[in-house]
């Protein structure tokens, strides 16, 4: 018996950290599949076709097409095409987590402009037009911190050199 390979990652413990990173996603509500094929990505040097995800997650490359279409929807993989095939391959973008949280932010302007429509609605002074003036004005303080996480983001990437900052 030979000594393991250090410059080769230990395939059940990778197979471990997929499983268990993606268990701790979906306790927070994150779809379990999406999960697993994010961190069966991630964790690949290379990209991979669905087929090979599949292979690697044991699944079927049909039971991995709702959670690449899911992931790359929110920039958390990035599809390729196969050079010469009609396959595509999947990839993490450089930063993930950045893309996802901080690009995609569209989101709570779009809370905030129905909020606001909902605060015209109903009256601020009423109680109900009070408590949607409270989630306008929550949702305005998460976009302003996330505005704010994101230059510190960036920031902090460039200082530590990762890769110099992500796009604006």
């Amino acid at each position: 018996m030979t000594a393991a390979d250090p410059t080769r990652p230990n395939e059940e413990e990778v197979h471990l950290f997929v499983e268990r990173m993606a268990m701790a996603f979906a306790e927070v509500g994150f779809p379990r599949m999406a999960a697993r094929v994010l961190f069966a990505v991630m964790s690949a040097d290379d990209p991979l076709t669905a087929a090979e995800i599949g292979e690697r997650l044991g699944v079927s490359a049909a039971a991995v097409s709702g959670a690449v279409r899911y992931l790359t929807q929110f920039g958390m993989l990035i599809r390729e095409p196969v050079p010469r095939s009609r396959r595509d391959r999947y990839r993490v973008p450089d930063n993930p987590w950045y893309e996802a949280t901080i690009t995609k932010t569209g989101l709570y302007k779009n809370f905030i402009d129905i909020a606001g429509g909902g605060v015209d609605a109903l009256g601020r002074t009423t109680p109900a037009g009070e408590r949607v003036a409270e989630m306008l004005d929550f949702f305005l303080f998460v976009q302003e911190e996330i505005d704010s996480l994101g230059a510190r983001w960036r920031a902090r990437r460039a200082a530590t050199g990762h890769g110099g900052p992500p796009p604006a």
